[in-house]
């Protein structure tokens, strides 16, 4: 055996810690030879690490040239380090499995000038980024809400109880039915406004009621009192991955904010269901290495609600989680926001992709 050859398992013992990172990472020899390949770089690449450490980084790339040139500029200690994109080739076919990456050239300290490579989807960044600032803007606004809601909640008992002590005093003359239906109109219009303030407070007021709980036993909940309320033209699918494990959450609080969602994909299916071709697929996985705002989990489980319907209106989708945001006539626009609540209150997250015939609302939720 060559010395080159048995010094690389030495190596590769070195950068063990590496397969921690959610991102790709190799580690290379300023000609391309792979001494390293994280767990990540395996599972994307879709070959074992015995191969892609038997092989040439840049024969990975569409592009080598770029990627070639900044390894050889690094080792020599040109500059430290350098990022720009690039086109991965993944698995054996080439030109259909082309993904999009964002490349990190760092030095590495030690003998030998190895260069650090890391490579981040940029779609998964953007997800990344995309999630952070909606975690950021479902905080802020949660707490907008909350305070408003027990603003709005102190006068309206005082507006209440004025109206109802003034119903009391109205003279039984003529006038005194006509007034009492104002009066009615005020008490109608403040518990309207009542409800609509609880349903705001709702998830902050109950504590959770933590217990085992499994995933598609929420969903076949759910998806009885759907096809209860709508038994002709809606067909809810179920593609479930059945080795998902149970884990710790509210079971009634879980069931909620599936049901906000799923039911707000069967109302969007109006047309659809007059029609009978309405669908909604209810769709688990389990995902790994996952990063759920700025915490980082080693599995989660992902809840797909995707329909068919006309998709969610374009001038509405970057504030579909924020309080009284509907596309729907009538909707008041709460569901959605509180469905979010209480997704994070279990440390998930809830995103949506949508175009025209195909939304999907996913749930992730960190698993143990």
């Amino acid at each position: 055996m060559s010395e080159d050859q048995e010094s690389k398992p030495r190596d590769s013992a070195r950068y063990e810690a590496l397969d921690m990172l959610a991102t790709m990472v190799a580690v290379v020899h300023p000609g391309g030879e792979c001494v390293f390949a994280n767990a990540a770089f395996e599972n994307v690449l879709r070959l074992s690490r015995r191969a892609v450490q038997r092989g040439n980084l840049f024969d990975w790339f569409q592009d080598a040239g770029r990627l070639s040139d900044t390894v050889a500029g690094v080792a020599a200690n040109t500059y430290s380090s350098s990022r720009f994109d690039a086109l991965l080739r993944c698995g054996a076919r080439p030109q259909e499995e082309l993904l999009p990456v964002h490349v990190i050239v760092s030095q590495m300290d030690g003998p030998g000038g190895d260069v650090l490579v890391e490579l981040i989807e940029n779609a998964q960044q953007a997800r990344q980024d995309r999630e952070e600032r909606s975690l950021d803007q479902v905080q802020a606004t949660k707490e907008l809400t909350r305070n408003l809601a027990h603003e709005i909640k102190n006068p309206l008992g005082g507006i209440r109880g004025a109206a109802q002590l003034l119903a009391m005093e109205l003279p039984a003359d003529e006038y005194g039915p006509e007034l009492a239906e104002y009066t009615q109109v005020i008490i109608h219009e403040v518990d309207r406004l009542q409800s609509l303030v609880d349903r705001l407070l709702a998830p902050h007021r109950h504590a959770q009621v933590v217990a085992d709980v499994n995933i598609h036993e929420i969903c076949e909940r759910v998806r009885s009192l759907i096809l209860a309320e709508y038994p002709r033209g809606l067909a809810i699918e179920r593609d479930y991955d059945t080795s998902l494990p149970d884990f710790r959450g509210d079971r009634e609080q879980l069931i909620q904010a599936v049901l906000n969602i799923v039911q707000n994909a069967a109302q969007a299916l109006q047309r659809q269901i007059a029609e009978g071709g309405a669908r909604i697929v209810l769709r688990t996985r389990v995902a790994r290495q996952v990063t759920i705002g700025k915490q980082r989990w080693r599995l989660a489980l992902e809840l797909h609600v995707e329909d068919n319907g006309p998709g969610v209106p374009a001038e509405i989708f970057d504030r579909i989680f924020y309080p009284l945001v509907s596309g729907r006539d009538g909707g008041s626009g709460l569901g959605l926001t509180l469905s979010q609540t209480i997704v994070q209150q279990h440390q998930g997250m809830i995103d949506c992709e949508s175009e025209p015939g195909r939304t999907d609302f996913r749930i992730t939720l960190p698993l143990p």
